[in-house]
């Protein structure tokens, strides 16, 4: 929530040791810890009530699914993309096949009986 390091904190302890004193330090700190927590737990609620009142479960609900059909498009896209380039291999191999045979078929086969 705030960047503040170490360093900050010990110094900002020190301070408050000094100007504080022994005594009522540790009541200030109890009382800051009070108050930290009570603004603490109102932002809780007025952020639950926002969320409640927006319907927010709802939007992340829906964007959910969005996304889980556009992976369901992305992945049917994907396997029709492989269907289409097996289907072209399987017909560009059919097609070397079929000159090949007819090739054979065009040359005369040695005949083992001549000579």
């Amino acid at each position: 929530m705030f960047d503040i390091g170490f360093l900050e904190i010990l110094v900002i302890a020190v301070i408050s040791l000094i100007v504080m004193g022994p005594e009522r330090l540790p009541q200030a700190l109890r009382t800051f810890a009070l108050w930290f927590g009570r603004i603490r737990q109102q932002f809780r609620s007025v952020r639950a009530e926002l969320e409640d009142e927006i319907g927010i479960d709802d939007v992340r609900r829906q964007l959910h699914n969005e996304n889980i059909l556009k992976d369901l498009e992305d992945a049917k896209n994907n396997i029709a993309d492989t269907m289409n380039s097996n289907s072209t291999e399987a017909d560009q191999t059919e097609n070397n096949t079929s000159k090949q045979n007819s090739a054979s078929d065009i040359l005369p086969s040695p005949d083992k009986n001549q000579k």
